[in-house]
């Protein structure tokens, strides 16, 4: 079980195949974990290691994973962006893909403003974004379905220190995918493939939106988890999305 500390975080992860490396943000929201990629529509640490180094970690402070860290109150999504940074670092790795579902996808555009230079490309598959008709629905399954499972093991915690911590990752930030603004979509130079969903956690006008302002964007079929056949054509244009970003860095290599 690889671990990789880093002051008083430590992060579990996982690693199979070989080649350029493929970061995995699991779904989930804070409960993402490796293990709930069995439960995803495909898990990419099967799919994709007959072709690249597939890198996936537990998110800090999932009820159900094997990292942790300091709850990070005023600054939630740098905390989870140090980790995946910190761990390709502690990998030897600087230039790489990145694939995350749910909030991944938040977490992915946070990627990309803090370090876009070394993120070759980005598929975003389902992921999170703020929906005016469910404007508090992240605090609420957070306050919910992680804080007291969290608490328990954390019991110098305090419901405010965590409502706060929410507060400042979601209700303060609460429109289109919380990390970022339009106007940095915009401008986004990465190659960005968006595999929508239409569920409130993950709105579809919200995906859509980010497809059609980001420069080099490309969208999957939809809806494209109805069954088999659906999520193999949408593999199939994973793998030739990630197939144009490996030819494309080659020359650099």
């Amino acid at each position: 079980m690889p671990i990789f500390e880093n002051g008083p975080v430590r992060i579990h992860y996982e690693e199979a195949g070989s080649g350029i490396p493929l970061l995995v943000i699991p779904g989930g929201g804070l409960n993402a974990t490796i293990a709930g990629l069995a439960t995803h529509a495909f898990n990419p640490l099967e799919e994709f290691s007959d072709s690249y180094r597939v890198i996936a970690l537990d998110l800090r402070n999932a009820n159900t994973g094997q990292s942790e860290g300091p709850l990070e109150i005023e600054r939630p999504w740098d905390g989870f962006a140090d980790d995946q940074l910190g761990l390709m670092d502690h990998l030897g790795i600087d230039r790489f893909m990145v694939m995350g579902f749910c909030i991944g996808g938040p977490m992915i555009w946070n990627m990309l403003k803090r370090a876009g230079d070394r993120v070759m490309s980005a598929m975003l598959v389902h992921p999170s974004g703020y929906s005016s008709t469910v404007p508090d629905l992240f605090y609420q399954n957070n306050i919910k379905g992680w804080a007291p499972e969290f608490r328990k093991r954390n019991p110098e915690i305090t419901m405010d220190m965590i409502s706060a911590y929410l507060d400042n990752m979601y209700t303060k930030r609460a429109d289109f995918v919380f990390t970022v603004d339009r106007d940095f979509v915009r401008s986004c130079p990465t190659p960005v493939l968006v595999l929508p969903d239409d569920i409130p956690a993950h709105p579809y006008a919200t995906a859509m939106e980010t497809a059609l302002l980001a420069p080099n964007a490309q969208v999957s079929l939809y809806p494209w988890k109805e069954n088999t056949r659906k999520i193999d054509l949408a593999l199939r244009h994973i793998r030739g999305f990630m197939a144009l970003s490996a030819a494309a860095e080659a020359p650099a290599q």
